[in-house]
Protein backbone atom coordinates (compact mmCIF):
# COMPACT_ATOMS: atom_id res chain seq x y z
CA UNK A 1 0.00 0.00 0.00
CA UNK A 2 1.72 3.32 -0.92
CA UNK A 3 0.73 6.32 1.36
CA UNK A 4 1.97 9.08 -1.13
CA UNK A 5 0.68 10.09 -4.52
CA UNK A 6 3.33 8.88 -6.92
CA UNK A 7 5.49 10.75 -8.76
CA UNK A 8 5.42 11.84 -12.41
CA UNK A 9 8.77 9.91 -14.11
CA UNK A 10 9.48 12.43 -16.54
CA UNK A 11 9.97 15.06 -13.93
CA UNK A 12 10.25 13.30 -10.79
CA UNK A 13 7.26 16.07 -9.20
CA UNK A 14 4.16 15.36 -7.72
CA UNK A 15 1.20 16.53 -9.31
CA UNK A 16 0.02 18.84 -6.69
CA UNK A 17 3.75 20.86 -6.86
CA UNK A 18 3.08 20.84 -11.13
CA UNK A 19 -0.64 22.78 -9.93
CA UNK A 20 1.49 25.08 -7.55
CA UNK A 21 4.05 26.07 -9.87
CA UNK A 22 1.05 26.58 -12.43
CA UNK A 23 -0.27 28.83 -9.94
CA UNK A 24 2.16 30.68 -9.24
CA UNK A 25 2.88 31.50 -13.19
CA UNK A 26 -0.87 32.40 -13.11
CA UNK A 27 -0.57 34.79 -10.04
CA UNK A 28 2.36 36.90 -12.02
CA UNK A 29 0.06 36.88 -15.28
CA UNK A 30 -3.02 38.38 -13.69
CA UNK A 31 -0.70 40.48 -11.02
CA UNK A 32 0.85 42.30 -13.80
CA UNK A 33 -2.88 42.54 -16.27
CA UNK A 34 -4.29 43.95 -13.26
CA UNK A 35 -2.27 46.86 -13.27
CA UNK A 36 -4.01 47.37 -16.64
CA UNK A 37 -7.67 46.58 -16.31
CA UNK A 38 -9.53 45.09 -13.47
CA UNK A 39 -7.93 45.86 -10.82
CA UNK A 40 -10.43 45.22 -8.23
CA UNK A 41 -10.97 41.57 -9.66
CA UNK A 42 -7.80 40.66 -10.95
CA UNK A 43 -5.35 42.11 -7.63
CA UNK A 44 -6.92 40.03 -5.30
CA UNK A 45 -7.11 37.21 -7.37
CA UNK A 46 -3.29 37.14 -7.79
CA UNK A 47 -2.77 37.46 -4.01
CA UNK A 48 -4.87 34.31 -3.47
CA UNK A 49 -3.49 32.10 -6.28
CA UNK A 50 0.43 33.17 -4.69
CA UNK A 51 -0.50 32.96 -1.47
CA UNK A 52 -1.51 29.59 -2.42
CA UNK A 53 0.67 28.07 -4.61
CA UNK A 54 3.75 29.17 -1.60
CA UNK A 55 1.68 27.25 0.78
CA UNK A 56 1.65 24.40 -1.41
CA UNK A 57 5.55 24.44 -1.95
CA UNK A 58 6.22 25.59 -5.28
CA UNK A 59 9.47 25.49 -7.41
CA UNK A 60 8.43 29.17 -8.20
CA UNK A 61 8.25 30.84 -4.92
CA UNK A 62 10.55 34.16 -6.84
CA UNK A 63 7.22 34.26 -9.70
CA UNK A 64 4.81 33.85 -6.98
CA UNK A 65 6.09 36.67 -4.92
CA UNK A 66 6.72 38.97 -7.76
CA UNK A 67 2.79 38.20 -8.25
CA UNK A 68 1.81 38.74 -4.82
CA UNK A 69 3.61 42.20 -5.04
CA UNK A 70 1.94 43.10 -8.33
CA UNK A 71 -1.52 42.09 -6.56
CA UNK A 72 -0.70 44.63 -3.59
CA UNK A 73 0.49 46.89 -6.38
CA UNK A 74 -3.17 47.00 -8.36
CA UNK A 75 -4.99 47.45 -5.10
CA UNK A 76 -2.66 50.67 -4.17
CA UNK A 77 -3.11 51.20 -8.31
CA UNK A 78 -6.94 51.40 -7.51
CA UNK A 79 -7.10 53.30 -3.91
CA UNK A 80 -5.13 56.19 -5.81
CA UNK A 81 -7.25 55.99 -8.53
CA UNK A 82 -9.99 56.38 -6.32
CA UNK A 83 -8.55 58.98 -3.84
CA UNK A 84 -7.75 61.40 -7.25
CA UNK A 85 -11.09 60.97 -8.20
CA UNK A 86 -12.82 61.05 -5.26
CA UNK A 87 -15.27 58.26 -5.99
CA UNK A 88 -15.32 54.58 -5.39
CA UNK A 89 -15.67 53.46 -9.26
CA UNK A 90 -14.44 54.65 -11.99
CA UNK A 91 -16.35 57.72 -13.90
CA UNK A 92 -16.91 58.13 -17.87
Amino acid sequence: MQLTAPTNTATGRRPLVRDADGMAVASFILGLLGLLVLNVVLGPTAIVLAAVSLWRGTGRRGRALLGMGLGVADLLVLAAFMQADNTISWSF
